[in-house]
């Protein structure tokens, strides 16, 4: 059984650890902040200006005033602080951010990323997509594993407009937890109820799969 987006994001909760400074990308990635435990101290920066974003607000109790970058209601958690988009930038340039995750539309076996645009459609910009790429020393990517026709998203090579190259270090689709080893995706983990074949077949780029592959576990 592929996972959900949630779960996908429950997932690569576990990848954050305590005293990181985490930027999430729109998509999947702003979902992480639901999952991280309690025990942890960590601080959510998004790219429009706010450092120590918290979760989802419930029903009811959203605050229009307070959005991410993809312009969701968001909660602020207590000594958070707002800033305007050079500051903010200027903590991405600067290599403040321990960890960023990202959602993607393409992912190539050597760790380039095609996430921003598809030629002939509409877009207003790739955002702070290229700094957080350039800048982060540890990139996941959140993602689905195939497009709607079924075609794999983690390739040899990608077809679309790079957002960064050679960047990407995880990867956690709906199928699987991979990693980028030595130009190749390394199959860490799969999916409950997934099989390796299942995997294969759904991966154009070049897979490793040693020894046996757990089941991800929440």
């Amino acid at each position: 059984m592929s996972l959900s987006k949630e779960q996908i994001a429950q997932r690569i909760a576990k990848e954050v650890k305590d005293g990181y400074y985490v930027n999430l990308g729109i998509g999947i990635p702003t979902l992480v902040a639901n999952f991280v435990r309690n025990d942890i101290e960590v601080e959510f920066q998004s790219e429009n200006g706010i450092l120590g974003m918290g979760p989802f607000p419930f029903d009811g109790e959203e605050d229009p005033d307070l959005i991410n970058a993809g312009k969701q209601t968001i909660t602020a958690l207590p000594g958070a602080s707002f800033f305007d988009s050079a500051m903010s930038f200027s903590m991405i340039r600067g290599q403040h951010v321990d960890l960023t995750i990202l959602g993607a539309m393409e992912v190539a076996q050597n760790g380039d990323i095609a996430n921003w645009k598809i030629p002939g459609k509409m877009v207003k910009g790739m955002g702070g997509a290229m700094d957080l790429v350039a800048s982060a020393e540890n990139i996941i990517v959140a993602m689905m594993h195939t497009n709607r026709v079924g075609e794999s998203k983690l390739l040899k090579s990608c077809s679309l407009p790079l957002t960064g190259v050679n960047c990407v270090k995880k990867i956690v689709t709906d199928l699987a937890v991979l990693e980028i080893v030595d130009n190749t995706f390394k199959l860490l983990e799969r999916a409950p109820g997934v099989t390796v074949e299942q995997i294969k077949e759904a991966t154009e780029g070049d897979l490793i799969v040693e020894g046996t592959i757990p089941e991800i576990a929440f």
